[in-house]
């Protein structure tokens, strides 16, 4: 299993600017390569081909071989990632970013050493035993801060017994309705940093906007780390509906979705339930809120879709219960996983 540690660089960060600033030199003479192999007709470069253009540069571009190396090897993937024949050039608006081989970093203390140069960071948690993975780099965020990003290769602990499981329902004056009937509320960070987000547009205080907008994704980071961690510590099973917020973002509801964070606490729980050996299941959420968990039935009475997303609580036709718009939602999602976790285990 491979974990990743992040910590704040604090020490070194105009050394990191300046490489970084190389960095975007080599991705971009990777981009002119292969420009040039299609404006000729050439064969498209590999990152085998791209490595051999730059050998011999690090001791002049003032970079570790091994970070030329990494750029020119994530250039090639991202491109056929991409399916694209070039990729976008990366300027002074492209975040920082310095790769390098695992082999290359060294633990000093609390600190670590990269090509010559100690690295302090804020040793925020302990770095476990474990082998150093490659695919470890320093990345720049919007505000400017260095962190230092460790991949580590850990054995993977058993799974645990199932005694509880729950049902999770995405929402958004609710973040969360579990089928315990308990309510997570939406903390709407944005919401509340929003005038003082508009008095620093109107100023024009660029620094004061990006302070801001990094206040709230910390705050929003911050809630959901301890939101999944503390379900993922009381259940042994986890059911997500996989709710598609990349749509619902392109609505009306645009601000509530991104503000809710729906991706990011479903990426957190399925890295942390393997992590601690607990469960994690993403189903099919459509007709969640529309079928009658008592009876099974899709009712005349059922709220329809978005338009009536007014309704909170329905009854149904068919068998008289009386549904929450949410909790009902939940406990469906809760049985289609136990439905995939009994067909997981009577094909294994």
């Amino acid at each position: 299993m491979k974990l990743v540690y992040r910590y704040r660089v604090k020490s070194l960060l105009g050394l990191l600017n300046r490489q970084a600033r190389v960095v975007n030199d080599v991705w971009n003479y990777c981009n002119d390569r292969q420009k040039d192999a299609l404006r000729f007709c050439r064969r498209w470069h590999t990152a085998f081909d791209l490595i051999k253009l730059t050998t011999g540069c690090s001791k002049e571009l003032g970079l570790h071989s091994g970070t030329v190396n990494d750029v020119c090897q994530q250039y090639a993937k991202s491109r056929q990632q991409s399916r694209r024949p070039y990729l976008r050039y990366r300027g002074r608006k492209a975040l920082g970013w310095v790769p390098l081989k695992g082999r290359e970093l060294k633990r000093e203390g609390n600190a670590f050493r990269f090509a010559g140069n100690t690295f302090r960071v804020f040793y925020s948690r302990p770095l476990p035993e474990g082998k150093i993975c490659d695919g470890r780099n320093f990345s720049r965020d919007r505000s400017g801060n260095w962190f230092l990003n460790i991949v580590l290769d850990v054995a993977e602990p058993p799974a645990r017994m199932i005694f509880q499981d729950v049902g999770i329902d995405l929402g958004l004056h609710d973040l969360a309705k579990l089928t315990s009937g308990k309510p997570v509320p939406a903390p709407n960070f944005y919401r509340e940093a929003e005038p003082a987000l508009a008095t620093a547009q109107r100023a024009r205080k660029k620094n004061r906007i990006k302070a801001i907008h990094s206040k709230i994704a910390n705050r929003r980071h911050d809630f959901l780390h301890k939101l999944s961690i503390s379900l993922v510590r009381q259940f042994d099973h986890i059911v997500v509906g996989n709710v598609n917020a990349a749509a619902l973002a392109k609505t009306s509801m645009a601000k509530s979705v991104l503000d809710a964070g729906w991706s990011t606490l479903r990426l957190q729980l399925a890295y942390k339930a393997v992590k601690h050996g607990a469960r994690y299941t993403e189903v099919d959420e459509r007709f969640t809120t529309q079928i009658c968990s008592n009876c099974g039935a899709k009712p005349e009475t059922r709220p329809r879709g978005i338009t009536d997303l007014g309704i909170r609580e329905w009854q149904c036709s068919d068998c008289g219960a009386v549904h929450d718009r949410d909790l009902n939602a939940a406990i469906n999602i809760l049985r289609r996983g136990r439905a995939t976790l009994v067909a997981g285990i009577s094909v294994l």
